[in-house]
């Protein structure tokens, strides 16, 4: 399978275990939601992942941080993969905005050209093995607020990480915030399959669609269901795509994480099959477009 036109992965991530990670190291078990990660537990490297492309026409990619131990660490050495090599294209980096350095954290961050977003993961859960985080209030915490505000004093964006019980929270934090680009990661995350949670995700997905600062990432799908079909997944990759436009919706393949559901190349061909019906410029737009414009990358971000 050959894909007709530009792909920009919104979200991948890359691994150098010479370093901790503290989310892949200790007992495997009990598995947490994502499933047994023992096949991840390993490097990932820039050629890893241009392996699992395969002959894919990627042009662009955005690393998103992968839960190094040390943030600041993990920033420069990716941007330095990105100085020999062109990829990824742009990182977003990892603050814990929270913490009461927060904003030399941020400013150390935006040192670097290539750090365009921040991600301070905010999944919370009543069960240990999906939660986080220790609190569900961080979006409404005057300590968080003040960290996540200094964003737009960098030009920074935010990559939210939520489940769907907390997307209604989410939609506050971005009307209060509208100056700052929120994106969604990994299309809300459905972790539910029975009506009422399908429900609770599709109506909060339509609230935060109405921040016309909000973007949404369709990833991670393989995350909340590790068996995957075209048909499992078909809902939740369209009623994305409908509620937000193609305009503000961009794939991403979450790799490394993703590939304990599925090879990338196939993840891709089903991207490509469930929106064949759609325009070549909505297409353009999912693939490669809405990721470029968002995550600023210009010409030279291109990678040949």
């Amino acid at each position: 399978m050959a894909l007709d036109f530009d792909i920009v992965d919104a979200h991948h991530h890359l691994c150098d275990l010479a370093h901790s990670y503290p989310w892949l190291e200790g007992p495997a078990e009990p598995f947490r939601y994502h499933g047994d990660d023992r096949p991840i537990r390993r490097s990932y490297s820039l050629d890893d992942y241009l392996r699992d492309f395969g002959g894919l026409r990627l042009v662009g990619s955005v690393h998103v941080e992968n839960g190094a131990a040390d943030p600041l660490w993990e920033t420069r050495w990716v941007d330095s993969v990105r100085s020999m090599s062109g990829l990824p294209s742009a990182l977003v980096a990892k603050v814990d905005l929270i913490a009461s350095d927060a904003r030399a954290k941020l400013a150390a961050q935006a040192s670097f050209d290539s750090v365009h977003g921040i991600r301070d993961i905010l999944n919370w859960h009543p069960d240990p093995a999906f939660t986080h985080r220790d609190r569900a209030d961080l979006m409404t915490d005057s300590a968080w607020l003040d960290g996540f505000s200094a964003l737009a004093e960098y030009g920074l964006s935010f990559d939210l990480q939520v489940f769907p019980q907390q997307l209604s929270g989410a939609a506050q934090l971005a009307g209060d915030y509208p100056g700052i680009r929120i994106i969604l990661d990994h299309a809300g995350m459905p972790i539910g399959r029975d009506p009422d949670s399908v429900l609770e995700w599709r109506n909060g997905m339509a609230e935060l669609a109405k921040r016309p600062n909000v973007v949404a990432k369709i990833s991670a799908l393989g995350t909340n269901d590790h068996a995957w079909t075209i048909t499992s997944i078909r809902p939740f990759v369209l009623d994305t795509i409908d509620i937000f436009g193609p305009d503000r919706c961009m794939f991403g393949s979450n790799f490394p994480v993703d590939s304990l559901y599925s090879s990338l190349v196939e993840l891709y061909a089903t991207f490509d099959e469930l929106t064949a019906d759609l325009s070549p410029s909505d297409r353009r737009a999912l693939f490669a477009e809405t990721a470029r414009r968002v995550y600023r990358l210009n010409e030279a971000d291109t990678f040949k």
